[in-house]
């Protein structure tokens, strides 16, 4: 008796055929809206920084060298791929990509660092990017940020004029070590 109800399930797991997906050898295609490692487009990015500020993971980091570069480097060894920084890009210079197969041996694979140049508004010294026009405003974002980027470490200090002390501070940051 416990025979034949063997062979009946043996008949009943066969019947489907293969199920599986080769996936190795042929990878299956993402499905829509699919929210992968995101791609910045330097020519579209005014610099406002409102991704850095919104990013859940802090993975995006900015350092103000002088008032005319901006230095925005994001990390993709930490990213969550949550898509919030392709949200609140007010130029759309951020977009999520279907890449899910990243796994590399360095780290410096995954991140990407961008140098803006800024110009200055004459009345109130802010920065702006000059071919799109001043939508710093529109976020409200102000100042200078002090990130340490060789740290890889999000510093929150700003200030709203460059101050070299706190900058060294920053450059100088050092992440603390384990007990």
């Amino acid at each position: 008796m416990w025979l034949i109800s063997k062979i009946k399930q043996v008949l009943l797991v066969a019947k489907p055929g293969v199920v599986t997906l080769s996936y190795p050898f042929a990878p299956h295609p993402v499905p829509k809206d699919y929210r992968g490692q995101p791609y910045w487009d330097h020519h579209k990015c005014i610099g406002c920084g409102g991704c850095a500020a919104h990013c859940p993971a802090r993975t995006i980091m900015i350092r103000d060298v002088c008032q005319e570069l901006r230095v925005m480097m994001y990390d993709g060894s930490r990213c969550t791929y949550c898509g919030r920084c392709a949200d609140v890009c007010p130029e759309d210079a951020i977009t999520m990509t279907p890449l899910y197969e990243m796994a590399t041996g360095d780290k410096n694979d995954l991140s990407e660092t961008m140098e803006l140049f800024m110009a200055t508004c004459h009345r109130c010294g802010r920065c702006y990017d000059h071919e799109t026009g001043n939508s710093i405003d529109k976020m409200r974002n102000i100042g200078y940020r002090y990130d340490s980027i060789e740290m890889r470490a999000v510093i929150p200090k700003t200030t709203e004029q460059l101050d070299l002390n706190v900058l060294k501070e920053t450059e100088n940051f050092k992440r603390p070590e384990k007990k």
